[in-house]
């Protein structure tokens, strides 16, 4: 196990305003309740490949109502989850197909590109099927509710920051190993006994490899809280899909409404975009947001923000406002 040397990380398991904010994690940390991916391992779903992808995604609405119900009732002590029998196709396998279904014309983030990467055509983050990871390591940089994390780093990202930190991640400077499914669920694993608090999806950025991430923890069969580590710019689908799968949303917001979004990571729509992924993470889980601080950005980007996570978000969300601007 991980002994943490961070007095931060231990003081935040004690903190009553953290554990109102993320109560549910803290739970799941401890093991204490299950993992929501587990949860979603149990819900069973009656649905068929051939079945259009409309007639999918109602189904996927009903069950996700039903993910959450079963929840509530696991977490009030009502339904034990090692009572559940496992059904022969579950709500994540139905969020595997549906995973599926979008890698023939992509649009996991917002970009839309269209792309078959079923038939290996990459769009503008360049991932294709099989997912590349940079590192795989014990984080004790992170948050304090994290430390120590277990963090993936994945290849590509849907932007393009000019002060990307992990640039050569993110554009694809490096090539990245591949890891079927069943081997990343292995190291999953691995880093939960090792003492990690929650496995931490980041990269680049981990939406692009969404369909991959559900096939992973399809096999991962420890206890553990899974945190989205994203830049907040992925698709309505895409957050339909996260939805009873990721326990802790840690989100960026990246800038204001105005133009600073495209000029400077090239995304467009930004601010709509990641207001209504922020509103769907408050909805379906539990979240901590980070800011960047950019130098002249004040005015247009960090007030904007902060206002809007406190009118709505509220005011007790956990935010992490950075002070790490490091231009490429």
């Amino acid at each position: 196990m991980w002994r943490v040397h961070r007095p931060d990380a231990m003081a935040v398991l004690d903190d009553s305003l953290a554990r109102k904010s993320l109560g549910r994690y803290f739970a799941v940390m401890q093991d204490e309740r299950p993992a929501k991916f587990m949860i979603a391992k149990k819900v069973p779903a009656s649905f068929s490949e051939n079945e259009p992808v409309e007639k999918l995604w109602q189904k996927h609405a009903g069950l996700t109502q039903e993910f959450f119900r079963i929840e509530k009732e696991i977490d009030s002590g009502q339904r034990s989850l090692g009572k559940m029998s496992t059904p022969e196709k579950s709500y994540l396998n139905l969020k595997i197909e549906l995973a599926d279904r979008i890698l023939a014309g992509c649009h996991f983030c917002s970009r839309r590109c269209g792309v078959n990467r079923l038939r290996g055509e990459l769009g503008y983050c360049r991932c294709g099927l099989e997912m590349a990871v940079s590192s795989i390591f014990e984080h004790v940089g992170e948050e304090p509710e994290f430390v120590p994390s277990g963090t993936i780093f994945t290849m590509g990202c849907t932007m393009r920051c000019r002060h990307c930190q992990n640039w050569t991640i993110s554009q694809w400077m490096e090539t990245g190993r591949v890891y079927e499914p069943e081997e990343m669920a292995g190291e999953v694993e691995r880093l939960r006994l090792n003492g990690c608090r929650n496995v931490n999806l980041v990269g680049g950025e981990p939406t692009p490899w969404l369909g991959r991430w559900l096939k992973v923890f399809r096999s991962v069969g420890v206890n553990v809280p899974v945190v989205w580590n994203s830049n907040s710019y992925y698709s309505p689908k895409t957050a339909l899909l996260l939805a009873g799968f990721v326990d802790v949303y840690l989100l960026d917001f990246k800038y204001g409404f105005g133009e600073c979004a495209g000029r400077i990571s090239d995304a467009p729509d930004y601010w709509r975009v990641c207001t209504r992924n922020h509103l769907d993470a408050k909805k379906f889980g539990e979240l901590i947001v980070r800011v960047l601080v950019l130098p002249g950005h004040l005015n247009c980007c960090l007030k904007p923000i902060v206002e809007w996570i406190g009118e709505n978000l509220g005011k007790e969300t956990r935010v992490n406002v950075m002070f790490q601007f490091r231009p490429e």
